[in-house]
């Protein structure tokens, strides 16, 4: 990375030249021909008719977003489970013939005459699924991981490039990037209002989650898929990835390396995560980052992402305060409920980007990178050891979840 004593110069710069190349792709797309059912017109034609993989907990909670939007129409649904498929059916009033189980139960609701998937199933999925959607002629909304490896995050950047050039959207539902005190701060940061970065602080401190099923077999595996490395990515990936993507966004760029360690102490009754994490990521002009995380126990609880810079520090926190600290402060505010707040304003732009025909889908890049960060940190501390972004990369591990036994 540059030397950022000139940041704020260099940071207009790269910015001006965002802005360009959004412009460009807005103009070029603007020619593109949308299909006839999402041709503005009477109400029936404005509406996007839409297909949830993934029925559970967030699934039919985030369906409840779309269906409050009024722009959607929730005409199909898929999910391993037929109990959870067959609840969320009834309560969107989904036909019968259009609840799909097992796990190949999207590609068949893929079949349909749908306009877009949300896609909210366990992330070892959201690759397979994500590309098999766009391949079917469909907008996505993925939710985030994107992947739990390097192999898923490329497939999803080639997702997100066939997309574009087949006049679709794709677009990955982080909460913080959609949140005014947020993007200001940030853009204040990378404008040099804290001066040179030097140093940060990235934690994610929380209890543990809730179990759904008593382990023992493949389907309690799935149903606890949360607590399951392979098909969450681990907590550093599925969880923490909130607070390690607004250090990668407020820096803008990949680390170098990462050190690590962590282990799994206190929480042994389910499955083989780990609950807890520690990191330091190196990036360009010697900027180290701390990065830690727990997921057990009674106390404190925070999702922050601090960057110390000569001038001033950005302080970021997920469901508290945002500002800037220093010489050139920013008072910044409260955030409020940024899980509900933040997936409802992504729900409207995705809209919008299919409505007014918007392809140049630019939450996948950024996604892409935090992903691989915290796959980074995740490959890391496993080790013991230092690793390097580019002998991840070029190791390219891909995790196997080993689901035989399952319906298909």
């Amino acid at each position: 990375m540059a030397d950022k004593t000139s940041i704020a110069g260099k940071s207009r710069e790269r910015i001006t030249r965002r802005q360009f190349i959004a412009g460009a792709s807005a103009a070029a797309v603007s020619f593109a021909v949308i299909k006839p059912s999402l041709v503005r017109g009477d109400e029936a034609n404005s509406k996007i008719d839409l297909g949830i993989i993934g029925c559970g907990g967030r699934g039919t909670w985030i369906a409840n977003l779309f269906d409050k939007h009024g722009g959607y129409n929730i005409v199909a649904a898929a999910d391993y489970f037929p109990d959870r498929v067959n609840s969320f059916g009834k309560r969107y009033k989904v036909d019968q013939a259009r609840r799909y189980t097992g796990l190949s139960g999207y590609r068949r609701l893929l079949e349909q005459k749908l306009d877009a998937v949300a896609i909210i199933s366990p992330p070892y999925f959201h690759p397979e699924q994500a590309a098999a959607a766009i391949d079917a002629g469909c907008h996505v909304f993925l939710a985030k991981p994107i992947a739990v490896d390097v192999p898923g995050c490329s497939s999803v950047a080639e997702s997100g490039r066939k997309a574009s050039a087949n006049k679709l959207c794709l677009l990955v539902d982080f909460q913080t990037r959609t949140n005014a005190f947020y993007r200001e701060a940030v853009k204040r940061a990378q404008y040099g209002d804290i001066g040179r970065i030097v140093c940060g602080d990235v934690n994610y401190q929380g209890g543990r989650l809730a179990r759904q099923a008593t382990p023992g077999t493949v389907k309690a595996r799935l149903r606890n898929w949360v607590f399951d490395i392979a098909l969450s990515g681990d907590i550093i990936v599925e969880q923490n990835i909130h607070a390690i993507d607004v250090a990668s966004w407020i820096l803008d760029e990949q680390p170098i390396s990462a050190y690590g360690t962590g282990g799994r102490k206190a929480r042994i009754d389910v499955g083989d995560c780990w609950d807890h994490f520690a990191v330091i990521y190196r990036f360009g002009n010697d900027v180290a980052v701390s990065f830690s995380s727990r997921q057990f126990g009674q106390g404190y609880d925070d999702i922050l992402c601090r960057m110390y810079g000569t001038r001033g520090t950005i302080d970021t926190h997920y469901n508290g305060k945002v500002g800037i600290r220093g010489n050139v402060p920013y008072k910044g505010g409260y955030v409020g409920n940024i899980y509900t707040d933040g997936s409802v304003i992504n729900i409207v732009d995705f809209y919008d980007n299919i409505m007014k025909g918007r392809f140049y889908n630019p939450t996948v890049a950024p996604s892409v990178r935090s992903n691989l960060t915290a796959i980074l940190g995740r490959t890391a501390a496993y080790n013991h050891s230092e690793v390097s972004w580019e002998e991840m990369m070029k190791t390219n591990e891909k995790m196997e979840a080993k689901l035989e036994g399952l319906k298909i």
